[in-house]
């Protein structure tokens, strides 16, 4: 399939990347390492990573004004439906590829090419690279560091496999990635703001009776914090430790978008079926959706708690009786 992908980028002289609405390093990263690889191997073609940008990311350098003819390829990557791409129509485009490490949602491109059990979309296209022979430079291969930094949570995740490991050494070895804190830094370094409003959070996350942990994010608490609502919930990963807690779910008003933004993580049971009821998806343990009231957000809380049920029950009956 990589082979055919190549094939594909060799056809079309012009190219246009994009990835799924409300950015993160995963996406963005993949995104622009892609752009600036097909650049470095294919220099006369005209290529565009397009979408939104976030001024958070500004690490991962910049994106492109969409243009287009009638002879242009688009990739996405790191999306599984098109309901979530950001900026683009598919239906514009002579030809489509997906690139995606989501569970499969629905098909929308001509060539899809889907790997659920990557940790990440950079992690697949380290692969691509590989198998195609195409070469990065030192900032490609810091973008592509990142960004499967950021989807695995510094290779907490069971998709942090030896194979992956091994791509990873071999891209800090061959690029002299010798200075991977200043990589974390970028990831990681935030305001006190954001610590203050994580320490708000800690004290004030509800307890479902089954272990669904939960807090909601008021444009209030945002203004009073001083922070924005895409800062607010991707806090979902601050709080992955918790004895007590199966799942926990960040609940973010954004005024601007006029939506809540639901950030969801679980130590256990299977949400992303959840999350798909409720304008959502992504991965059983990392999911996400976005509803229009908290009133929703609540009752996508109580099927949480209906799922934590569940799942204690079943690690109840597999646990040996003890005498």
């Amino acid at each position: 399939m990589f082979k055919k992908i190549l094939r594909l980028i060799k056809k079309y002289d012009t190219i246009v990347i994009a990835r799924h609405i409300g950015v993160d390093p995963d996406a963005l990263a993949s995104q622009v390492a892609l752009r600036d690889t097909i650049l470095l191997a294919f220099p006369n073609k005209k290529v565009m990573a397009v979408g939104n940008g976030s001024a958070k990311f500004h690490y991962m350098g910049k994106l492109d004004k969409l243009e287009l003819n009638n002879e242009t390829l688009l990739i996405i990557l790191d999306t599984p439906d098109q309901k979530r791409v950001d900026g683009v129509d598919v239906s514009e485009f002579a030809y489509s590829i997906k690139i995606d490490h989501h569970p499969f949602v629905e098909k929308f491109c001509d060539v899809e090419y889907i790997d659920d059990k990557a940790g990440s979309t950079c992690e697949i296209l380290l692969e691509l690279i590989e198998n195609c022979k195409l070469k990065m430079n030192k900032e490609i291969a810091s973008y592509l560091f990142m960004g499967v930094v950021s989807d695995t949570n510094r290779f907490l995740f069971n998709t942090a496999t030896p194979k992956l490991f091994r791509l990873i050494a071999n891209l800090i070895e061959e690029y002299q990635l010798d200075d991977l804190f200043s990589l974390y830094q970028n990831l990681y370094l935030r305001p006190m703001s954001e610590v203050r409003l994580q320490g708000y959070i800690g004290e004030h996350m509800i307890v479902t009776p089954n272990g669904v942990g939960y807090i909601e994010i008021t444009n209030d608490l945002i203004n009073q914090f001083g922070v924005d609502s895409a800062s607010a919930g991707n806090m979902i990963n601050n709080f992955n430790f918790i004895e007590e807690v199966y799942v926990w779910v960040t609940i973010t008003e954004d005024v601007k978008n006029d939506i809540i933004r639901i950030g969801i993580r679980s130590r256990g049971p299977v949400i992303n079926f959840v999350a798909e009821r409720y304008n959502g998806g992504g991965h059983v343990f990392a999911s996400g959706a976005r509803v229009t009231s908290f009133e929703t957000a609540l009752a996508l809380v109580n099927d949480l708690d209906e799922v934590c049920k569940k799942y204690k029950e079943s690690i109840k009956e597999e646990s040996p009786n003890e005498d």
